[in-house]
């Protein structure tokens, strides 16, 4: 039978140690402001990032090659350069040539070929100098596509007022909601969830390093149970985690609602982030600490030094990185069956199934399943993780092989 006074004098001790430290401090306040700067600047700047590509444009079609020119260099999301030449051998070779040496800092060339047969679209050929420079080849592909609307349009008898007035840029309004400020605190809650995870997980086991190797385990040990131990640092740490994601999630209310009158699409009143997604960032995120520090503290219990650990990582931070591949599905279309099928597995529902919370409609007995899968992965993990940690915690100077571990989970 645990001890709970045990336990808490462990759990005590950790969050106090940790939450009295400058660094504490420091991450609960620049953490946010550098990742929702970063974010949301990224953002700006990528809405208002126009490609200055420089280009060489060879046709033998003079009105293609003039309105091709025109839009690629005074499009909506383009301003490039665009050297307009006749697609002959020699100014193919000379071209081709600029481009090997990178004269005038050319980006590539795109030759617009005739048609195979009449009524067909002409051909395009693009070589860019750097094969990794997909941003310029997108911007060739939209204005080329602009282009031949228009000439198809022009063609059917259609005036070039109607052309322009076709081609215009819808505008959507949204009623309710900003769908892009409710996304990207959505999105932002998702990387806290991350780094808060995996460097909580990640300080449960230097924790057992460190007392490792200052042997005061040896001094715990004749009072306190192994179990206890792992217990309350599992609570102690958790709760200094629990602590900061509390303080973010306030301060992230609180400026919701003092600017919510200021944002598009919400009311005053109205904050970016709802009491759902703050009630099911809380569920998760203790879920998924739970899991990934018990496989943190039996990781720490079989290592010896920061840099064993670092060898190790890999079982920790796989998981998660996994999540961060999948997000991007998960953005596309958050309800479809392997969006569903991902968020389910246990070691990435805490990420998953929430970010589905804040994006999407995930059905109750989606939420039910991933809770009742994680409770039952997380009772595997701490069986395994209680008893590499009893015997892990004095092992010293010794790195354990396969075998080994497998004979410590026997020992009663």
């Amino acid at each position: 039978m645990l001890n709970l006074n045990n336990i808490w004098l462990i759990a005590r001790r950790e969050y106090l140690e940790r939450v009295r430290t400058k660094a504490f401090l420091l991450t609960t306040i620049l953490v946010p402001v550098l990742m929702g700067g970063g974010l949301f600047g990224s953002a700006y700047m990528a809405s208002r990032t126009h490609s200055h590509a420089h280009i060489a444009l060879l046709t033998n079609d003079s009105v293609l090659g003039n309105d091709l020119k025109q839009e690629l260099e005074n499009g909506e999301d383009s301003e490039m350069t665009v050297d307009l030449s006749p697609d002959t051998p020699g100014d193919l070779s000379r071209v081709d040539q600029a481009l090997k040496t990178g004269q005038n800092h050319l980006a590539g060339y795109l030759r617009a070929l005739p048609p195979a047969s009449p009524g067909d679209r002409p051909r395009f050929i693009y070589k860019p100098r750097s094969a990794s420079d997909i941003g310029t080849k997108e911007t060739l592909r939209d204005g080329i596509k602009n282009v031949l609307t228009r000439e198809r349009m022009g063609t059917a008898g259609i005036a070039g007022a109607e052309i322009k007035t076709v081609m215009a840029p819808v505008e959507i309004e949204t009623l309710g909601s900003n769908t892009m400020v409710a996304f990207y605190a959505a999105y932002v809650l998702f990387i806290l969830m991350y780094l808060v995870i995996m460097l909580y997980g990640m300080n449960t086991a230097r924790s057992i390093i460190e007392e490792k190797t200052s042997r005061i385990f040896e001094v715990l040990l004749s009072t306190i149970r192994p179990d206890e131990m792992l217990a309350g640092k599992i609570i102690g740490v958790g709760s200094v985690g629990l602590t900061q994601v509390g303080v973010w999630l306030i301060a992230a209310v609180s400026i919701g609602l003092a600017l919510g009158s200021q944002i598009p699409g919400l009311q005053p009143g109205q904050s970016v982030v709802t009491a759902p997604q703050v009630f099911f960032f809380i569920a998760y995120f203790l879920f998924g600490y739970i899991l990934y520090s018990s496989i943190a503290a039996a990781l720490g219990a079989m290592t010896n030094s920061e840099q064993e650990l670092q060898q190790l990582n890999l079982f920790l931070v796989m998981p998660l990185a996994f999540c961060m591949l999948c997000v991007f599905s998960i953005i596309k279309n958050p309800d479809s069956t392997i969006s569903r099928i991902v968020s389910l597995i246990p070691f990435c529902s805490p990420l998953l199934m929430n970010f589905r919370v804040s994006i999407g409609n995930p059905q109750p007995w989606e939420l039910a399943l991933s809770f009742v899968l994680m409770t039952l992965t997380i009772l595997a993990i701490l069986w395994f993780a209680s008893r590499i940690y009893r015997v892990g915690i004095l092992m010293y100077g010794k790195k354990p092989n396969l075998p080994e571990i497998l004979r410590w989970l026997k020992y009663s």
